[in-house]
């Protein structure tokens, strides 16, 4: 059946409804927003695609302004976007995103400065060490210094780690040199020093990745350059996500003397074509067969409840460390817009995050909300 939405005011509070049928009606309040909810706890954040920072959607619109208190772009942000050439910049997107959060006071974390992927096609062809310096240097003074105070954080270097802790053979790494990481939180320092300075990868909660991402802080750190934060990416599957290696990791970062952060949170609940492996590089894909797509038609009750309990056991740890976890963000909104529709196999149909696809509150949300005022 299709849910219609509406909006109702009543003493100045706002509320969300589904038109469903009576045993299928949801109400959501303020009082259980859960922005209202971990307000006193940490940051709740989504990922907004491009329609969603345009406001294209009312619905899904009332739904960030309701539940999220801080806000990561999924891709204007990054270089091929807003850097698609060496002397031109494309700054709309990210503009109407910076104006979005300042209108609705939902903390803007830019992402991402510095990544291997999604850079602009000129990259390709620059060939010496001093071009793509010049690159960096010119991209970090002139985007970061833009939204300098406007946006709360940046992730700076993105991905900079193979799953052994090594650092990956970009074309930073090969270029530059391995200074290249304490170089660009030097230069977004300079042009940002009324914003945090991150740095995010994914996998890093497990032993090796961590090390290497703790080498990376310590030797940040040792250069006398600010970094703020470690983002732990959180692209995790239901009832597999690493609760001992999440909990080691917070508790050794915190150590380092900055925030840990949980910034692109997803759970597939569907098969893993790759066994255990569990990596979110986008370049590491599987082919299409129906036995890892077996929720074509919708997602099981049974499925339901296991998603809800592993985010609850997911925010019972992170809430066991409030004083050290500063932002959860999820990867998206929705299930219609997660990433892991397509990712490791293209044309899935997954349900990872808190909200379906007719944009109403899954039994993950509520178990969120529960845990909260229980």
């Amino acid at each position: 059946m299709t849910s219609k939405f509406f909006l109702t005011v009543c003493s100045g509070v706002c509320l969300l409804v589904a038109a469903c049928s009576p045993s299928q009606k949801i109400s959501i309040t303020k009082a259980n927003s859960l922005k209202e909810a971990y307000k006193n706890n940490f940051l709740i954040g989504a990922a907004l695609n491009t329609s969603q920072i345009q406001e294209h959607d009312s619905v899904a619109d009332n739904i960030i302004k309701q539940h999220f208190s801080a806000a990561t772009p999924e891709n204007i942000m990054k270089a091929e976007i807003i850097h698609p050439a060496w002397d031109t910049y494309n700054f709309d997107l990210a503009d109407k995103l910076v104006a979005y959060g300042a209108k609705n006071n939902i903390k803007i974390n830019a992402h991402t400065l510095i990544w291997h992927s999604q850079l602009p096609s000129f990259i390709r062809g620059i060939k010496s060490a001093d071009s793509i310096k010049l690159y960096m240097e010119n991209h970090i003074n002139t985007v970061a210094a833009r939204y300098n105070g406007k946006v709360y954080s940046w992730d700076v270097v993105n991905e900079a780690l193979n799953e052994d802790g090594t650092l990956r053979n970009s074309v930073f790494l090969q270029k530059l040199g391995p200074d290249y990481i304490v170089e660009a939180f030097r230069l977004a320092q300079k042009a940002a020093p009324d914003t945090k300075l991150y740095y995010n990868d994914y996998n890093i909660e497990q032993p090796k990745k961590r090390a290497g991402t703790i080498e990376i802080i310590k030797k940040i750190k040792a250069a006398g350059v600010r970094i703020d934060g470690v983002g732990i990416q959180g692209h995790w599957h239901m009832n597999d996500a690493p609760l001992d290696k999440i909990e080691e990791s917070i508790k050794e970062f915190s150590a380092l003397g900055i925030e840990v952060m949980f910034t692109e949170l997803d759970l597939s609940v569907l098969p893993n074509p790759r066994g255990r492996n569990n990596s979110a590089d986008i370049a590491a894909t599987t082919a299409y067969n129906e036995s890892i797509n077996p929720y074509k038609n919708g997602m099981p009750d049974s499925v339901q409840q296991k998603l809800a309990k592993s985010y609850e056991q997911l925010f019972q740890l992170f809430l066991k460390y409030k004083k050290n976890v500063t932002r959860v963000t999820f990867w998206g909104v929705d299930d219609g817009q997660s990433w892991l529709n397509d990712f490791p196999v293209r044309g899935r149909t997954n349900y990872a995050l808190l909200f379906d696809r007719k944009l109403q509150p899954k039994k993950a949300f509520y178990s969120l909300i529960d845990l909260k005022n229980n």
